[in-house]
């Protein structure tokens, strides 16, 4: 009778192929006649992305021409959360394999539409200072002289674009006279590029305070000092025309994107497209009549009991014209 060995030799499975390293994975290939999906090696063992993003990456690439792939129709087919969709789509575009672009639809409104790319297109760098003389601006500071791309309102899908700041007007057409802009509240011209050493005047302190707050109401709307300080005049330009604290709030507030990544851009827009007019000037009504005020009647003798009263002319006093009411009126 053959001795028993301690370690047996696992019983062989005749679909795995057998191979030469002792660990690691082996693939079970089977033939696919339908239904499956090319993805090149260069996104699945891409060395930057991460395993969400490869995973959301190969999900999009199966799906059928005009399928919906925003980040709230993700959120519903997938339990990662909004947060962790849209930083993987971030990831994709940066590396060439997503790029969401708003277009302009057949009846006038403004759609996202998404260009999914089996192979990385490359992705334009920020040029240094030797190789272009003008340095690109950042996406997250709104620009002086570039007006925003044309948008159904700041409540849809995607990313807040830089907008210019509170008191920049657009260049006219050349088909269309040139007009004066009317003058703008005191301290609505006031923004500038943010400088890094920037403080705030005295007279901002209430908008500082404001601004500062606003991520009571809302966590993404945490600003850094430097915006602050910047978007200060602008609230102050609000409390010039009359707008309360309350009403700069609920106007900064109220119906925000799903996705925010840019908390300056969308106030700076906000506080520069509603900023209200002034409060027009009270006008009291005129009186409909007018009585003349005149000092006390002068004392008069009564001609029936010769008592003293005051009356605008001689006659009887009180009493005796109650006794006497005939008398009286003659």
């Amino acid at each position: 009778m053959a001795e028993m060995k301690p370690n047996s030799v696992p019983p062989r499975i005749h679909e795995v192929r057998r191979i030469n390293t002792p660990s690691g994975v082996t693939h079970v290939r089977a033939h696919h006649p339908d239904r499956f999906t090319v993805v090149g090696n260069h996104l699945l063992q891409h060395p930057e992305l991460s395993l969400t993003a490869i995973g959301l990456a190969a999900h999009i690439l199966s799906l059928p021409e005009g399928a919906p792939v925003d980040i709230r129709s993700l959120a519903e087919r997938f339990p990662e959360g909004r947060d962790r969709i849209a930083f993987a789509l971030r990831e994709l575009e940066t590396h060439g394999y997503l790029r969401r672009v708003r277009e302009r639809t057949e009846n006038g409104r403004i759609a996202t539409r998404t260009y999914a790319h089996h192979l990385p297109v490359p992705v334009p760098a920020v040029p240094g200072p030797a190789a272009a003389p003008r340095a690109r601006k950042p996406v997250s500071r709104p620009s002086r002289d570039a007006r925003p791309a044309p948008q159904e309102d700041d409540r849809g899908a995607g990313r807040a674009e830089p907008v210019p700041p509170v008191g920049a007007t657009a260049p006219s057409a050349p088909s269309a006279p040139a007009t004066t802009p009317p003058a703008s509240p005191a301290g609505a011209d006031r923004l500038g590029p943010p400088s890094a050493d920037a403080t705030p005047c005295p007279r901002d302190d209430k908008a500082v305070a404001l601004l500062a707050g606003l991520r009571r109401s809302d966590a993404r709307l945490t600003l850094s000092r430097r915006d602050v300080y910047w978007l200060a005049p602008a609230v102050t330009a609000w409390f010039d025309v009359g707008a309360g604290a309350s009403t700069v709030i609920h106007t900064l507030t109220s119906g925000l994107p799903a996705v925010l990544e840019s908390p300056a851009a969308l106030i700076t827009y906000r506080l520069r497209e509603q900023l209200p007019l002034p409060l027009p000037a009270l006008t009291v009504p005129a009186p409909t009549h007018t009585r003349t005020v005149t000092g006390p009647h002068p004392m008069r003798n009564c001609d029936g009991c010769d008592r003293g009263f005051r009356a605008a002319e001689p006659g009887r006093c009180r009493d005796c014209r109650s006794v006497f009411p005939t008398t009286c009126a003659a």
